[in-house]
């Protein structure tokens, strides 16, 4: 891995593990110390190894200045309480024989019980899955914002109340229980499926797809179906659907790093022991009694492993997708419905329901409609193109759009 890339990757993998074990050790109500130690250690990082050079084991001497920086607030901590304000209450203060536990399981427990205390139903439950995604998932402020569909400054105060709320209850850091956990369970799968869904399709940055949020995400749903009380249905369902669409990882970039739609992609590159295992995941799955959103995407998402352009897929993509907006309704899962519609009934009836969704702010919208006009009105086509390439947030999104408005004008 190049030099420059390696601080940002091993932030995104190792600064919620430091946050959590620090958490676990302090207490949630210390969440704010937690999170400057861990930045503390990454700046060390920054100001130290472009001139010392980098160490052998770059993620054991993280830990190991996280744990120094530690140990020495315990320090002023302790020289705190006992020689400048012996008056003061203790309840709030860290125990100076407070040790780190480094091993792996416990960096493994931390994260999972952060993630269910952090989803506690004393805070709103958008303001449980952006404190999630920011200390448990390294969500940028910005990241968040777009995954909320909402601004920096909004997300900036939620995140302040919800920190003054887990620090005034003085949440514990362990996993609650059985029925406690049941209801945690959905703002927990909610952030791990916008952490998959920014990976997939990433807006906030110039590299369409982040395979590091995919697999981390992959990685905690993992957990949570090794974990006894969470191997529950929708969790299986969840993962299932995140193999089915990291399977095509390898076939959705070219060369320059942009994306390769679905139906030009290289069936030979996908991944078959993946689709594999999310077909295993989704046969779990269905030991319930309950259908969640993600059942249906991971049936949705299972009918794109078949590459063929039959009536029947794209039929009952259709239906699944007339199931998902009955239950779960959003922009995104409407424009797909659109698309699968156009795919099974054809464009003309697919246009007049698109049209009615007017998703203007959507630069997705009229790619859509550009793509169902090129057949048969290539004006229209290049009108609506050339709308989404004006609102597209990523220069591999106005790359990939651009494509397709030179190839329309070449023909005309």
């Amino acid at each position: 891995m190049d030099k420059e890339e390696l601080i940002p990757h091993l932030f995104r993998n190792e600064f919620r593990k430091i946050i959590a074990v620090l958490c676990k050790a302090f207490g949630i109500e210390h969440i704010s110390l937690a999170e400057d130690i861990a930045g503390e250690t990454f700046l060390s990082a920054l100001e130290t190894w472009p001139y010392r050079g980098i160490p052998e084991n770059p993620v054991a001497w993280l830990y190991a200045v996280a744990k120094n920086k530690a140990r020495n607030q315990l320090i002023r901590q302790k020289i705190f309480k006992e020689k400048v304000a012996p008056q003061i209450r203790s309840g709030s203060e860290i125990e100076p024989e407070t040790e780190l536990d480094l091993s792996e399981k416990n960096i493994t427990d931390s994260q999972l019980q952060m993630l269910f205390a952090v989803c506690h139903p004393a805070i709103p439950v958008e303001a449980q899955i952006g404190l999630a995604l920011r200390i448990l998932c390294g969500f940028g402020i910005e990241e968040i914002a777009h995954a909320f569909l909402t601004n920096k400054e909004t997300i900036n105060k939620r995140l302040f109340r919800a920190r003054e709320k887990l620090r005034q209850e003085n949440i514990p850091i362990e996993f609650p229980g059985k029925e406690e956990m049941k209801a945690r369970l959905y703002a927990v799968l909610t952030t791990l499926y916008l952490l998959f869904n920014e990976g997939y399709y990433s807006e906030s940055q110039d590299s369409i797809l982040r395979e590091d949020l995919c697999l981390e995400s992959m990685r905690l749903t993992r957990l949570l179906i090794d974990f006894e009380k969470t191997d529950l249905p929708e969790v299986n369902a969840l993962l299932s659907l995140m193999c089915f669409h990291a399977s095509r990882f390898p076939a959705r970039k070219d060369a320059n790093g942009e994306i390769i739609l679905y139906d030009d992609q290289d069936e030979s590159l996908w991944d078959q022991e993946l689709i594999k295992q999310g077909a295993y995941y989704l046969r779990r799955s269905a030991k319930g009694e309950r259908i969640s959103k993600y059942h249906l995407e991971a049936h949705i998402a299972y009918w794109h492993t078949i590459k063929t352009d039959s009536h029947e897929k794209w039929e009952n993509i259709l239906q699944l997708y007339n199931q998902l907006l009955q239950l779960s309704y959003s922009p995104v899962a409407a424009l797909n419905r659109t698309y699968a519609l156009a795919k099974a009934n054809g464009p003309e009836e697919a246009i007049r329901e698109a049209e009615k969704l007017g998703l203007t702010d959507n630069h997705f919208y009229y790619v859509l409609l550009g793509e169902l006009y090129r057949g048969f009105d290539q004006e229209k086509a290049i009108v609506h193109f050339k709308k989404a390439v004006s609102l597209a947030r990523t220069q591999t999104d106005r790359n990939t759009i651009l494509k397709k408005l030179e190839s329309l004008v070449i023909r005309k």
